[in-house]
């Protein structure tokens, strides 16, 4: 793709797909070495969003290893791409859904409804509506207005309601903008059985990034007693317990092992009754290490003794997520070592809070080296824009098609 040809809008046209031949034993594409990033660039152009389901695969089996009680309903959110979610369901995997345009997405690639949640917890009529009309029936809800939305949908629609542990070590505290104080759950389950609408059970979010998983802990063994007492009341099933995603990656700094993070949180579930279903929403964990950002400079300048690096993506762009997400992305030359010098990598726009990183040793650049973002599956794409007429990066997916005798080989735009 040419440079400066606009990205495939999805729901526009259907994704262009061709097969590759295998370039390693395994029987799949390694699209993050040094030439196949160099081969997809010279074929699709740059910005690029290089997206690899075969470490998607790896990433949901990690988790699913770590927590095997769990159904893991993959979020979303971070990465909406079809390739990612026809890969999660692939895998017999679940999807965890929060707005109208994510329910008429999973519903063109043919998901089974059944195996959907609708977790915002605030919503228009015309929200619910829509989700019912695709056969999703499982919501969130966190306070009485919420729950009264689905008074006219009680013969339809069942909720998890969503209680609020504050979990300030968390890069991005979900709890503060979502869920009712545990004290008021009840209470609220009173609401929703004199209305009429049935409860499944609780879910909750401790925050994305997690640093330890003593949040996750806590919150179980809260949901657990809060299950308890309104089973005791028979405010509803309440056999189903939601905990949320959070779990963390390797950013710039190194992630804890995901079993190893993952074992007290196994150790809280394991004394849950068995007739409670657990499920998931991981999103983060699944796609950020699944996809890399691919910029080539653009042009350069040295300012006060530093060299200045203007690439074809930006905090506009792919790198969205460093003010949305909180998140640094590790950063390398597509070059030859040499010499490193103190260098800045900015963003095309006009804009001077365009600037991606400062204070980094690279090697000397030139117009048309490539700079690769790793660790960029999530938050990136997804929040990008095309401010100042830049177009968001292309995105190229890559082992995204499985058959009978293995992975086919396949890139998708």
């Amino acid at each position: 793709m040419p440079d400066g040809t606009r990205p495939l809008r999805l729901g526009r046209t259907a994704p262009r797909r061709r097969a590759v031949a295998p370039t390693s034993e395994a029987g799949w594409i390694d699209p993050f070495s040094r030439r196949e990033i160099k081969r997809l660039v010279a074929e699709f152009g740059a910005p690029l969003l290089i997206v690899d389901c075969e470490r998607v695969r790896r990433q949901y089996r990690l988790l699913r290893r770590a927590l095997p009680r769990v159904d893991l309903h993959y979020a979303l959110k971070p990465m909406p791409h079809p390739a990612v979610v026809n890969t999660i369901l692939e895998l017999g995997g679940w999807l965890d859904l929060a707005t109208a345009g994510e329910v008429e997405l999973v519903s063109r690639l043919g998901a089974d409804p059944a195996r959907c949640i609708h977790t915002h917890p605030i919503k228009r009529d015309v929200d619910i509506q829509a989700a019912l009309a695709r056969g999703v029936k499982v919501f969130v809800a966190d306070n009485p207005d919420e729950v009264q939305k689905f008074q006219a949908y009680a013969d339809q629609a069942e909720l998890l309601l969503r209680v609020s542990f504050r979990s300030p070590g968390a890069v991005c505290d979900l709890s503060r903008k979502f869920g009712c104080d545990p004290e008021d759950l009840l209470q609220l389950a009173r609401l929703a059985k004199r209305l009429g609408v049935p409860v499944r059970g609780l879910s909750f979010h401790v925050g994305s990034q997690a640093k330890d998983p003593g949040k996750h802990v806590e919150a179980i063994e809260a949901c657990a007693a809060l299950i308890a007492e309104a089973r005791r009341e028979k405010l509803g099933s309440f056999d189903t317990l939601d905990i949320g995603g959070g779990f963390p990656i390797d950013y710039g700094e190194r992630a804890p092992q995901i079993q190893r993070f993952c074992a007290p949180i196994r150790a809280a579930l394991a004394t849950l009754p068995r007739r409670i279903r657990v499920i998931a929403e991981p999103g983060r964990f699944i796609v950020g290490p699944a996809a890399i950002g691919v910029a080539s400079v653009m042009g350069r300048a040295k300012r006060e003794g530093h060299w200045w690096y203007y690439l074809d993506d930006g905090l506009y762009g792919s790198y969205s997520g460093q003010l949305y997400d909180h998140a640094r992305y590790p950063v390398e030359a597509l070059v030859p070592d040499g010499e490193r010098l103190p260098s800045v990598l900015a963003g095309p726009t006009c804009d001077s809070i365009d600037v991606i990183a400062e204070n980094l040793m690279l090697p000397e650049l030139k117009a048309g080296d490539l700079i690769v973002g790793r660790a960029m599956g999530a938050y990136t794409w997804a929040s990008a824009s095309e401010f100042n007429f830049f177009p968001k990066a292309t995105v190229v997916s890559v082992n995204s098609v499985r058959g009978d005798t293995g992975t086919v080989m396949s890139i998708e735009r």
